[in-house]
């Protein structure tokens, strides 16, 4: 009898718990996850293609895709890189939610294989630190 009691106590202990932890991750939601997309395109607007064997001096075509996922209005500046070197330095502002396509050619100057096209993203005003950061690897000929 004290034993049934005992469980019976528990249980409805455990109830009331787990209806006051309900309730209360209802009231308090937890936040969204803030975060931005970038993201690179290859030929006609699609995730592969991407233009990887180049001739020297000849163009290469790529979309650059950020989306903000911030909760509110942000600045980004978005430096391009070919092998370390800067090739564009640009900023874009975007509206929560807001995606921005950016088409962007780029010309290789030097042959050789493994190069690197790299685009950092940094959040406005900036510390120093790449936000977000994507890459390609060239074979110039």
């Amino acid at each position: 009898m004290n034993f049934d009691k005992t469980v019976s106590s528990i249980i409805i202990i455990l109830l009331v718990v787990a209806v006051g932890a309900t309730v209360y991750i209802i009231v308090n939601p937890s936040p969204n996850e803030r975060f931005t997309e970038l993201y690179i395109l290859g030929a006609n607007n699609q995730a592969g293609d991407y233009p990887s064997n180049i001739s020297l001096n000849e163009p290469g075509n790529v979309t650059i895709g950020i989306v903000n996922h911030e909760d509110k209005t942000t600045s980004y500046n978005l430096i391009a890189t070919l092998n370390g070197v800067a090739i564009s330095n640009q900023n874009y502002t975007l509206e929560n939610n807001e995606t921005k396509n950016i088409s962007f050619s780029f010309t290789p100057t030097v042959t050789g294989s493994n190069q690197t096209l790299t685009f950092n993203l940094y959040k406005l005003p900036s510390n120093g630190t790449v936000y977000r950061s994507v890459f390609l690897h060239l074979n110039v000929v």
